[in-house]
């Protein structure tokens, strides 16, 4: 039987000519959010922002349906205020000074982030999946967090800062960098040592609450899932189904072809390294403990996933998807490509595909 899992993907609304973010008002947004049958639209942490989430699913073809559906609904309420609703993790380019959305936690968070807010215009995707045993999701976190460099230098979207190439495939990754308990999370005993870390982060004033944890994978206070958070939003649906696929199958697959546990401050090592070049990079291989070109650990990846892959009905995707990205690139290689060929027109027109199919 299938894992439940869901998608939440994160955009960013940009004036049509400029590209730069453009807030909306309480109303513009009231219009827009609610429950979708079957998946939601909500308002996200600035009013440039809006979030998609699936309804819990037990397949690829129905987190399909969805995903297409609300991009088209939200490309659609975007034209009609004559903006677009772009798929990427960063805009072009940003004014340097963000509002908050009205919300009582967005502003307890605003005030604990101060000036960081200022850019701190990011957006993710994030992979929901249903492990219902406590001390076994603990399990599912650690073996997914050797695997998370990897899956991010797959999947940067985010090449842009204030209006030219960052030099970054990721630069959502690295403004996440500056929070508090972001990137890797540690290797956890049990459930309890996992509650009692996250407790000490609130103790100490870190962090708000646990909603708050900015881990690039972490345990849901919410629902009795695995959260894979390292994924910066998705060009295109079938680049976020790739993403939720692959989560699946690592936090499904307890097969015992990992050296164990790796030091966080060398994941984080090979997070950055992921974040810089893509899949360029250099990057920690779980299955061997050794550095190894990124299409190497990608390989390691999906021979170690690919039980799990095929019982989820999901194997021939991945693969053909993970060819995809070698022949046309990441995200952030799309974008720079659109951007080199046609400027700021290249890019609208890469966003707008990504919302629309077309």
């Amino acid at each position: 039987m299938s894992a439940r899992f869901g998608i939440e993907e994160e955009f960013v609304v940009l004036d049509r000519e400029t590209l730069a973010p453009i807030g909306m008002d309480h109303g513009a947004r009231e219009r827009i959010t609610g429950h979708l049958g079957g998946g939601e639209v909500m308002p996200e942490y600035l009013t440039c922002q809006l979030e998609c989430a699936t309804a819990p699913v037990q397949n690829r073809a129905d987190a399909a349906e969805q995903l297409r559906r609300m991009r088209a609904l939200l490309a659609a309420h975007a034209a009609g205020e004559g903006a677009l609703a772009a798929p990427s993790a960063t805009p072009f380019i940003a004014p340097g000074e963000f509002v908050v959305s009205p919300s009582t936690h967005y502003d307890e968070v605003a005030d604990q982030l101060a000036a960081i807010t200022r850019d701190h215009e990011v957006n993710g995707l994030h992979v929901h999946v249903e492990v219902p045993d406590d001390e076994e999701r603990v399990r599912a976190l650690n073996r997914v967090r050797e695997w998370l460099p990897t899956l991010l230098a797959l999947t940067g979207n985010g090449p842009y800062a204030h209006g030219r190439n960052s030099g970054f495939a990721s630069w959502r990754s690295i403004l996440i960098r500056r929070l508090p308990s972001s990137w890797c999370p540690p290797a956890f005993h049990d459930f309890d040592d996992y509650t009692e870390r996250v407790d000490r982060l609130v103790a100490l004033g870190a962090i708000g609450d646990a909603a708050s944890i900015a881990w690039a994978a972490r345990l849901s206070r919410r629902f009795p899932t695995v959260e894979v958070r390292v994924f910066d939003a998705q060009l295109t649906p079938d680049d976020s189904l790739f993403a939720a696929a692959l989560s699946r199958a690592l936090i499904l697959s307890d097969a015992p072809d990992t050296v164990g546990p790796s030091d966080p401050d060398a994941i984080d090592a090979s997070m950055w390294t992921a974040a810089r070049r893509g899949t360029h990079a250099r990057v920690i291989d779980p299955t061997t403990g050794e550095v190894a070109p990124l299409w190497e650990a990608a390989a390691a990846m999906i021979a170690h996933a690919r039980p799990v892959l095929a019982e989820q009905g999901d194997e021939e995707f991945v693969t053909a998807h993970l060819e995809r990205i070698r022949v046309d690139g990441t995200g952030a290689e799309r974008q720079e490509r659109a951007y080199e060929r046609d400027g700021v027109d290249g890019l609208r027109d890469l966003y707008l595909s990504g919302m629309t199919g077309d």
